[in-house]
């Protein structure tokens, strides 16, 4: 690897690491990317717009060629952006070098330079803005010691573990100080309980900085656990944008209801319709009555019936008889037949089928079921979605409302 590789931000600041100070405000205004190669044309970004605050944590998150990696890449200046506008604290740095924008970069590869120490790697980008020796073994030594990594300083990169070697390229970007840092998806390659205590220390090493910052991945988990703010993305566009919670309960439409949560919501398709007087859901394979509270929520007449997507959370079924116990079908609950049991540790995961339509349940570990039992199934009314049946739009999502 060559040592003149550009570097992704300008002259650093002089505050010291862990000060708290505040990052710099993130706005996209209109971000247009389109790949071209004669007549095909890819929308990569479409029209997006989004401010991130300073010192935000928004995270960025959705399937394999949703645009995410490429909003990010074209916030650090490595795409040229098809139209729009990157405002980096008021200022518009589209169409300026990366190294202009004062930004730095964490990638996915840890690109350290393997004849160079830690305290090489991690001095480099001050060294070659002519920053004197001092300062930058003062640096070093602070986000070293921030890290928790002060005694690998003196180690090459080929003895240092993967966990280690992240460490160490994100102290590499911590040094130069930057307004923003952004985040491609750097803790892919680290299994799954290194993600787990990395996911920890990055929550508390934004906690203890302060910087903006923006992160892509596409596991779910990451996003719920870092973001203050998470933007699901599919199709080149963001469906949603809120807090993770709010975008768990509320999702905005079917795909970011079935796109966050592990194991993902039940969907069923359905007409809303009346029956002897009374409204309710209906799957074809069973029916559910119509909580009281949609009226008050939907447009739509239930009088004139109307078909939609009825979605529930796994978490929200509950298996009300076991195993050596009579089943029976009420108003609020039928009876289905156990498929497959995931014993998952702290959770069984339970598919289930009732003529012909399947479905999952998270239950504990202590309910007795097995494969091939027929149970009873209660739904939670006041945890029921509805999605518009032509554009996945959310009609409704749980009693609390909109």
């Amino acid at each position: 690897m060559s040592d003149s590789q550009p570097e992704t931000s300008i002259e650093p600041a002089t505050q010291s690491i862990g000060s708290q100070a505040s990052g710099g405000q993130v706005e996209l205004r209109d971000l247009t990317k389109i790949y071209a190669d004669g007549d095909d044309r890819v929308v990569a970004v479409d029209n997006m717009n989004v401010t991130v605050e300073d010192g935000e944590f928004l995270v960025f998150v959705g399937p394999s060629g949703c645009g995410k990696t490429t909003t990010l890449r074209s916030i650090a200046g490595l795409e040229e952006i098809t139209d729009g506008e990157i405002l980096i604290e008021g200022e518009n740095v589209a169409g300026k070098a990366p190294r202009q924008r004062d930004i730095a970069m964490v990638f996915q590869t840890y690109a350290l330079y393997p004849h160079m120490t830690v305290q090489e790697n991690m001095a480099y980008p001050l060294k070659v803005r002519g920053v004197g020796k001092a300062t930058r073994e003062q640096k070093v030594r602070e986000t070293a010691e921030l890290l928790q990594i002060s005694e690998l300083l003196d180690r090459q990169p080929k003895d240092l573990s993967g966990g280690q070697q992240q460490r160490v390229a994100l102290g590499r970007a911590l040094v130069r100080e930057p307004r923003v840092f952004l985040f491609d998806e750097p803790l892919s390659n680290l299994d799954a309980k290194l993600r787990i205590k990395m996911r920890t220390e990055l929550n508390r090493l934004h906690d203890k900085i302060g910087k903006t910052s923006i992160y892509v991945t596409h596991d779910q988990a990451e996003a719920m656990t870092l973001g203050d703010r998470i933007a699901v993305m599919n199709d080149a566009e963001i469906q949603q944008i809120a807090p993770p919670q709010q975008v768990y309960d509320k999702p905005a439409n079917q795909f970011v209801a079935g796109f966050i949560g592990s194991p993902q919501m039940n969907f069923f398709d359905v007409e809303v319709r009346q029956d002897g007087g009374t409204t309710v859901i209906d799957t074809q394979s069973f029916a559910l009555p119509y909580p009281d509270w949609m009226h008050d929520q939907i447009d739509s007449s239930p009088s004139d019936g109307f078909d939609a997507v009825y979605g529930i959370r796994p978490e929200d079924i509950t298996i009300s008889s076991l195993r050596g116990e009579s089943v029976s079908e009420t108003e609020n609950a039928i009876t289905a037949e156990v498929l497959v049991v995931e014993e998952m540790g702290s959770d069984f995961f339970l598919t289930m089928e009732k003529d012909g339509v399947e479905f999952q349940a998270i239950v504990e570990p202590e309910t007795s079921v097995s494969q091939g039992d027929t149970v009873t199934v209660s739904f939670n009314e006041d945890k029921y979605h509805l999605f518009d049946k032509s554009d996945g739009e959310s009609l409704v999502y749980g009693s609390e409302g909109h």
